[in-house]
């Protein structure tokens, strides 16, 4: 499939002549858009400048003004994330896609689909990539015969443009661009993909694509890879050894590596690159934006970054050769001194009224109540305890699957329950936090509670797979010295929906010890029912698809001892057992702690929540906590006495 230049001017574009002629191209990016139009937070009903593909627009066009020559790509999981995502899957009146639309409307030149594409099943993402109006990319997947997804997809787009030399002279240059993903996402969705594709490793499938670009004309390859930089990365862990290794999901140094590629635009991970904080290597320079010396770009996720790569070409011995490069991600929205967000574009007026209707659409849905709760609920203190936003919905899970498995050959089965918190700050900044108000619960509040599209699943355990599950939970914080102050708890590197807690037992975590992978062991006292948990004792686990397949880097369960899998949404469990409620039912119960950190006598830790946990220290009685200061983030810095 090769994509129809939208600006040539083919009387005047030179192909194949002009030696010595320098040009321009300019790859513009976005990425984990997870269906993000509006600026603004449908969790909170309230606008916002950190997100939404109609302030990312406004880049877009001033990026466009100042080179001549640009491509729009993205690189995937734009169609499901948001309560408009659920939305417009849930509705029946058949109507044009958003995000199909918005797309086609700031000329997209390809896209590649990620790992969430997926996520709702193979109709609904066919019925969306049908209305596309430009190529939609992954080389790695492979529909089976008679797949509607088979002729909606290509591995790979040549896109021509007509560029101005230094003389003002058309040149025409060819680019191409290849699209993989995650092949693990096969496994993550295996229950919505029904065995319509088969999915090959990232790397491997560039390399086979390369030389077949350039056979049919590429002068630059560009690679949208829906995956992080490399094996050091979030995610990847000696738990997933034997199934999924670091190249599965983080294959970005790997894919630039390869001979013939000259620039990568990566994603999945949520992350910003070019970006100072990163730890540099050989292979990666963070500040450059390079992997092997080849410009790379992680525009963000929700719209939060324009990723922008500017390649200088010149012609010599008649093709093009990169002479330079520059990478960069160009933000929506910044921090003024005291850490408040700063919006730095304002809508782009055009997009705003194509999306006006869906997004007044989905404001009213999202007010639909779904229950009560006669306390708040929020997560400020979701990675320091176990908290109501994280026990209710542990609380649904568990009561789901016993429902269902009651009868059965395992009714007679302790039913468990593991989750993580969904919102807990991390990269989404001091905003990136769950707010349920005393009162109704409205659908938008459950959708903040379970932001992701998962299904149900419940596994079959021992209690020693259990000590396991929960000591890689607790990789990401700090060893903790003893008898040292306000030393930092969390690690920068994990994302908060890592760090499971599993309902049903009590357990300490021992700071002072070295996380899982580095020879520690961190639960201390992991009791079942008031006694010590018994290592071959068996228990039915509830938790997600996303997570039984072993993403996060957790090990994924073998066939056997999967005894439940079903297409139904975790949300949708999560709103049943918040109905309760609202139809005469006690509210929604919130249980004692499962978990505490030991104690450590005459140290403490520090921890950044959002600067509304000042007036909510209360909800947190049995924990020593001391507001310390406002960081430059906007996040509020509290003292953690252990």
């Amino acid at each position: 499939m090769t994509a129809e230049l939208r600006w040539a001017r083919p009387e005047t574009a030179q192909d194949g002549a002009g030696a010595g002629a320098r040009v321009r191209l300019r790859v513009l990016a976005t990425s984990d858009l997870h269906m993000h139009l509006s600026g603004y937070d449908y969790h909170a009903d309230a606008p916002c400048v950190q997100k939404g593909l109609c302030l990312t627009a406004t880049l877009v066009r001033r990026a466009r003004e100042e080179v001549a020559g640009t491509i729009l790509l993205d690189n995937g999981d734009f169609l499901h994330g948001s309560p408009l995502g659920d939305y417009v899957a849930a509705r029946q009146d058949g109507g044009p896609h958003p995000m199909m639309q918005a797309m086609a409307h700031l000329g997209y030149d390809a896209v590649n689909l990620g790992n969430h594409e997926f996520s709702m099943g193979i109709p609904l993402l066919a019925a969306a990539l049908a209305e596309a109006r430009f190529p939609v990319l992954s080389a790695n997947t492979c529909p089976r015969d008679g797949s509607a997804l088979g002729p909606l997809i290509a591995p790979w787009a040549l896109i021509e443009r007509d560029l101005p030399d230094q003389h003002g002279q058309a040149q025409r240059v060819r680019l191409g661009v290849i699209g993989v993903l995650p092949p693990d996402t096969a496994l993550w969705d295996r229950q919505a993909i029904g065995g319509e594709v088969q999915m090959q490793p990232m790397a491997q499938t560039v390399a086979q694509q390369v030389p077949r670009l350039r056979a049919a004309g590429a002068d630059v390859v560009v690679v949208l890879a829906h995956c992080g930089i490399g094996s050091a990365q979030a995610g990847s862990g000696p738990d997933a050894a034997g199934t999924q290794d670091a190249g599965l999901q983080d294959a970005g140094q790997q894919i630039a590596a390869i001979d013939g590629v000259d620039a990568v635009i990566l994603g999945h991970r949520h992350m910003v690159f070019p970006a100072a904080s990163l730890a540099p290597s050989p292979e990666v320079d963070p500040v450059g934006g390079t992997l092997h010396g080849k410009p790379a770009v992680m525009p963000g996720f929700f719209g939060s970054h324009l990723g922008v790569i500017d390649i200088d070409l010149i012609r010599a011995a008649g093709a093009w050769r990169v002479r330079s490069h520059k990478a960069e991600a160009r933000a929506i929205a910044s921090r003024d001194g005291e850490g408040r967000p700063l919006g730095l574009v304002a809508p782009d007026d055009g997009l705003t009224r194509l999306i006006q209707p869906a997004h007044e659409a989905v404001r009213l849905w999202a007010r639909r109540p779904v229950g009560r709760t006669p306390q708040a609920i929020h997560s400020y203190f979701a990675m320091i305890t176990d908290c109501p936003s994280v026990q209710i919905v542990n609380q649904a899970q568990a009561q789901y699957v016993a429902a269902r498995l009651d009868g059965g050959p395992l009714a007679h089965l302790p039913v468990l329950s593991a989750t993580a918190p969904f919102k807990a700050g991390g990269f989404g900044g001091p905003e990136n936090y769950t707010l349920i108000p005393a009162g109704d619960i409205l659908l938008r509040h459950a959708a903040d509670l379970y932001i992701h599209p998962n299904t149900i699943m419940a596994l079959l355990v021992t209690g020693a797979e259990l000590r396991r599950w929960l000591e890689y939970s607790a990789r990401g914080y700090r060893q903790i010295v003893p008898g040292g102050a306000d030393q930092p708890l969390l690690g920068p590197d994990l994302p908060c929906f890592v760090y499971d807690t599993i309902s049903g037992l009590t357990y300490e975590v021992d700071l002072s010890q070295p996380p899982h992978g580095q020879g520690g062991q961190r639960i201390r006292n992991l009791c079942w029912q008031g006694q010590p948990l018994d290592p071959a004792q068996q228990f039915v686990l509830a938790t997600n698809s996303f997570r039984g397949s072993g993403n996060g880097g957790f090990s994924p369960a073998e066939p056997a001892r999967v005894v439940l899998e079903e297409q139904t949404a975790n949300r949708d469990i999560l709103i049943a057992h918040i109905g309760r409620a609202l139809n005469g039912a006690a509210a929604p119960e919130r249980g004692a702690p499962a978990w505490r950190f030991s104690p450590l006598p005459g140290t403490s830790v520090t921890f950044d929540t959002s600067p509304l946990a000042a007036a909510c220290l209360a909800d947190a009685p049995h924990l020593a906590l001391t507001p310390l200061a406002r960081t430059e983030e906007g996040f509020l810095r509290l003292r953690l006495d252990l």
